[in-house]
Formats: C-alpha cells, structure tokens, sequence
C-alpha cells in the first residue's frame, strides 16, 4: 500500500506543533491561551513575522441555482480546522514582491493568490514597499479545503499590520472579495454562514470540538467542471432552503451532526471521479460518525466526537496508493483569533 498518513518526519513534527498549540486551550473552540500565536509575531525581527492560515471545511454546502451574473447562488457553512500552512512575511523597503513556495509545483508569480493579495493591497492603499514571503504548503492543493484562499486573507491581514495600513475590515472585505469568493471567511475563521457566492458571511456560534480526519485521494477534482455538471436535480431550490433552515433546530443547523451534513457537490464530483467516493466510504468503514466531500473535491473529511475515534480510524482506514490523511480538529473563532496574534487588532 503506497498510500501516505502525513505523520512521518517533517510532517509528524509540523502535525504535532499544531496539535500542541491547539491541545493546550481547554477548548480549541473557546479560547486559546494569549500566548500561543503571540511568540509568532514577536519572535522574528522587526518587520516581520511567521503566521498560519487555516484550512476550512463545509459541513453544508447547497448550490441554489445559476445567477444573471453566470456566478451560482449558494448557502454554505465554513469551519476552521486547525491544518495550516505556514507564512513568513518579510518588509522590503522597495515595492518588490518576492514569493517562494515549497511545493515546485505551486506558481510562485502573479497567477499565485498570495502573490495577488500583495499587488491588490499595494494598489489600494497606494503602498510603496513590498514584501518577501516564504510559503510553507501543508494543505493539499485542489481539495475543496480553501488553501489558496487562507492563505491570501492571511497575507492581507499580516501586511496590514506590518505594513501600518489605515485599513478597516470593510476594506480588507473589499479586497478580499476581489481575489475570490471564499477569501472573506477566512477573515473571521471558526463557524459561519455563507450565502451569495458564498462571499456575504455571517459568523455563527461555535460547534463543539470535533476531531477530523481529512483525504486526499491520488486525483484531482474540477470546480468549473462540477458547476457545469450540476443540473437541476442536483440543486437544491430555495424553497427547499428556506425550509430546511426554518425546520432545522439550532442545535443542528450550523452543526456537524449528520443531519445537518450536505453538499450539493457529491453525486457530480463522484460520477466523475469514483476514487473519491472510495474515499468517503473509508472514513466511514473506519469509524467516522459522518463523512462528506470537501467543498467541490477532491478531499473529503470523516468527523469523530472523540479522540481515541479519531486514532483507530487512522489505524483502521483502508487506503488506496497515493492516497494522503491529514488527522486534525476544529478550531473556533477565539482559538483562530488568538493564533494569528495581533492581526486582528486593527479590524475590531
């Protein structure tokens, strides 16, 4: 079996760094200790810093239809869990961008989100120095989980600050927007709700800590190509919407509980990609108290309310070659806000 758990070497020592950040707080998902970002921050020289950027995950996802503007309507939840990349920023006194990834197969020029986010944030606030970044990629590109997107709202909010930008959050909200639709979630982290384009956030109240399991399989999934596979027996209507989110009681609508976990995505994504749906059935055979497909694929994500859940499953999951598994939880609003330390300061 040449299938990879992401616990080996280098991974196992970035994995464990984050799972003691996180495991340290009472509750990843109430508060985190003042200090456990804050070192980040204040570690490196002056005019710089290191920071995560989170991945995310949509226990609801439902496309509501196609807009005049050819975007599709949808009415989403994002969640934060605590896999992250890791961002090195660097002031330069000239207006250079100068970004450098580990992963070579990751552009490291403008077609880079990270890259965009710089030159969007320079031209609005008429900003005249630069910055060298270094991106260290631990989120699985083309997954569903927002790796481009955190990362870009990550290096709006890091440069803002190191910057000294007289920026609110509207304005970040702005800039945010115009770099993709699911940039501005990431500028509030933990629960929330996602509706337009999934680009109109409304934060809700933290779920439970939940223990997540997340894979990879060995290929790829297309959003444009599973928008455009999408007909209207995959949509749900927003009659169904209204219904179901009236109906719904609160403990369930927002939450990780299997009645509440939908995305409109899977019929699509695993007619054309079955492995994917291999995958799912995995974290189900192995124990997961519910799994779904991450975003429009390629991952998808079991749920466990326990710990000791989470660990047998990742002894007993059957993987295919390729395949790659990233253990991790759910990371809430105070816990997000705490470890990326004083970036939030200006928006509150």
């Amino acid at each position: 079996m040449n299938a990879v758990i992401d616990l080996t070497a280098e991974d196992a020592e970035v994995f464990a760094e984050a799972w003691r950040d996180f495991s340290s707080a009472p509750s990843a998902n109430t508060s985190a200790p003042s200090a456990v970002k804050e070192s980040l921050v204040n570690s490196r020289p002056q005019g710089s810093l290191t920071v995560p950027a989170f991945a995310k995950i949509n226990p609801r996802l439902c496309v509501l239809g196609k807009r005049t503007d050819g975007y599709h309507e949808l009415d989403t939840i994002f969640q934060t869990v605590s896999l992250h990349d890791t961002i090195t920023f660097e002031v330069t006194k000239t207006a250079e961008i100068a970004l450098s990834c580990d992963d070579p197969s990751l552009p490291e020029g403008p077609e880079n989100l990270v890259y965009q986010a710089v030159e969007a944030l320079q031209k609005r606030f008429a900003q005249r120095t630069g910055a060298r970044i270094r991106l260290e990629k631990r989120i699985p590109a083309q997954a569903g989980l927002g790796g481009g997107a955190s990362d870009a709202a990550v290096t709006l909010l890091a440069l803002t600050h190191l910057w000294n930008l007289e920026a609110n959050r509207n304005d970040l909200l702005d800039v945010a927007l115009s770099l993709g639709a699911d940039v501005p979630f990431f500028l509030f982290g933990g629960t929330a709700h996602g509706t337009g384009i999934g680009n109109r956030i409304t934060p809700l109240p933290d779920v439970d800590e939940k223990f997540v399991l997340i894979v990879k399989p060995n290929t790829n999934s297309s959003t444009a190509r599973a928008y455009q596979s999408l007909n209207s027996g995959s949509l749900t209507s927003t009659e169904a919407k209204t219904i179901l989110s009236t109906s719904q009681p609160d403990e369930i609508f927002g939450s990780f509980h299997s009645e509440a976990l939908e995305n409109d995505f899977e019929r699509v994504v695993f007619e054309h990609a079955p492995e994917i749906e291999r995958a799912k059935a995995a974290l189900m055979n192995s124990g997961a108290d519910a799994a779904l497909l991450a975003g429009s694929g390629s991952a998808v994500f079991g749920i466990f309310d326990r710990e000791n859940a989470q660990e047998r499953a990742i002894q007993a999951i059957v993987l295919e070659a390729g395949w790659r598994v990233f253990p991790c939880r759910t990371v809430g609003r105070n816990g997000y806000r705490s470890a990326l330390g004083d970036l939030f300061r200006r928006l509150d």
